[in-house]
């Protein structure tokens, strides 16, 4: 047929300045993505401190239980909605047509996130949890989209790498908000100097403080708004359009102003397909249902440790001495060493690790990759929690950053990044973009498991030393031990997933076993 003619040239194409250009367009997505998932762990201690300090207080305030674990959580709900509308509608009406649809959504929410006002303290809050519920509903859309995309798009060779590249660009995002805060509170920290809680609690917080969150959160739009134009140019996949919309001559097209070729194809006497399953038939899971369980349990399991530890970082260095109790500082001076902290995880670990799998995957494997990964996430885990009080005397501080960092780095250059590769390569393309979003949807139930619950379970085991509101935890010792039986039942689930390197997406997916009941030729031209 020929539509598989036309795909066999997109798998044997050589990289050309297009595949660049598709990975800054659908990266900057998830650099925009990145940084307004995370960006809310840097001031959510602020925000505590503006809203929630009582007068006469000991310790400056800090968001009651239920709002910290609303405001942490409430955009990964979004998130998690986002991913199975999005990828349910991006394999009903076409990649490209609401490929646009998710940035607007993230550049209208960032600002108004910003924007949130009220009368008190939970009416803002409020008003914040509802734009950045319907935030995380874009950049949900952005996961199976923008995977699917790149996937569709590349070449069999450097696919693995080229879809890793997208995802890579959540580690400059999470850079990105940890530099941005930096360089705010220092400028406001010059701007309006402010003594420690503990020496002066009443000017320990500048009514000048409140522009700061505001600002973070409403940067996040730029980025996603200069993207729109060029997302908006781009052609709808020729994958998309031939096996799915049936339009090979269209396709041909497509491929045309992707490859910079000139595509005629002849197509006589096209029969129906008989491949034609529906999504979770029985055909659909004799052939996929196993790969989908793999693709979602390790997306699952990976997302609980990876937003604990994620959204988590500042009361992590908190519990073991890294950074300052917070009564010894301002509410500026504790943001700047939280954004510090942050961004020397993010630079050290985090961001190395993306771009180890993008050179790597397609040389050693998605499967290989994923294993090794969370085989060391929970061997530093482990090394964390066994000796957890040896880590928290003074000396050893800068020991316990070095591990933990580690663990971000084999989380990236590992799960975090293989579980958005492998969904889409293995699904049909009739059913790509909802399996990603699936996939990715059950990552997020992970992650919201991680927000809400690592939240608590952290907390002190003696109910005097938690934080004030919280019940009594299983302690920090515990809740990295969890972690690291959570990484443990992750790799075994990896054994679930198809190894995909070298191989067609045409070819992972089985989508070519149909009866062959027409002829077609097709002539390529290079111009």
């Amino acid at each position: 047929m020929a539509e598989n003619e036309v795909l066999s040239l997109l798998d044997s194409a050589k990289t050309q300045l297009y595949h660049f250009k598709a990975i800054v367009i659908a990266g900057m997505g998830f650099f925009t993505d990145a940084y307004d998932l995370f960006c809310i762990s840097l001031v959510t201690k602020l925000l505590g401190r503006i809203y929630f300090t009582e007068e006469g207080a000991k310790k400056p305030g800090s968001l009651p239980p239920n709002l910290a674990a609303a405001v942490n959580g409430v955009a990964l709900c979004g998130t998690l909605a986002g991913q199975l509308f999005f990828g349910w509608l991006g394999d009903k009406m076409g990649r490209k047509r609401v490929y646009g649809v998710t940035l607007l959504l993230m550049v209208f929410c960032s600002i108004a996130s910003g924007l949130s006002f009220g009368s008190g303290a939970n009416q803002v809050i409020g008003t914040l949890c509802f734009f950045r519920f319907w935030l995380g509903f874009g950049i949900g859309g952005d996961y199976p989209l923008s995977a699917t995309i790149m996937a569709e798009y590349s070449n069999k060779k450097t696919r693995g790498a080229f879809i890793a590249a997208v995802f890579a660009m959540q580690g400059f995002g999470i850079l990105a908000g940890g530099a941005f805060a930096i360089v705010i509170s220092a400028i406001f920290r010059a701007l309006y100097p402010s003594k420690p809680y503990m020496v002066d609690p009443l000017h320990s917080i500048p009514p000048q403080a409140d522009y700061i969150w505001r600002i973070i959160l409403m940067i996040g739009a730029l980025p996603a708004a200069l993207t729109y134009y060029w997302r908006m140019k781009m052609p709808e996949t020729a994958r998309y359009t031939a096996l799915v919309a049936k339009n090979a001559t269209k396709a041909c097209e497509d491929m045309s102003k992707v490859l910079n070729v000139e595509i005629e194809a002849n197509i006589e006497n096209k029969d129906e397909e008989t491949n034609a399953f529906s999504l979770f038939s029985s055909q659909f899971l004799c052939r996929h249902g196993l790969h989908l369980l793999g693709t979602t349990t390790t997306w699952f399991l990976l997302d609980i440790a990876y937003y604990s530890q994620n959204l988590f970082q500042k009361d992590i260095f908190s519990a073991v001495g890294w950074l300052p109790p917070a009564k010894e500082l301002s509410a500026i001076d504790e943001l700047y060493k939280i954004a510090v902290a942050q961004s020397l995880i993010a630079l050290c670990g985090t961001v190395p690790g993306y771009w180890f799998t993008v050179a790597l995957i397609d040389h050693i494997g998605r499967f290989t990759i994923q294993l090794l990964g969370f085989f060391f996430m929970t061997v530093f885990m482990f090394a964390l929690a066994i000796p957890y009080h040896h880590w928290t005397l003074k000396a050893n501080k800068t020991g316990f950053v070095v591990m933990y960092g580690l663990t971000f780095f084999f989380a990236n250059f590992g799960p975090n990044a293989t579980t958005f590769v492998l969904p889409a390569e293995i699904f049909p393309a009739r059913f790509r973009s909802t399996c990603h979003g699936i996939s990715a949807a059950a990552g997020k139930a992970g992650a919201i498991i991680g927000a809400f619950g690592f939240l608590y379970a952290a907390q002190n085991q003696d109910k005097a030393k938690a934080d004030a509101g919280y019940p009594a935890g299983i302690g920090m010792r515990n809740s990295l031990l969890v972690l690291g039986g959570i990484s443990l039942i992750g790799l075994l689930c990896t054994f679930l997933v198809p190894e995909s390197k070298g191989k067609s997406l045409e070819e992972m997916s089985r989508e070519n076993e149909r009866d062959e009941g027409g002829e077609s030729s097709i002539r390529r031209e290079v111009v």
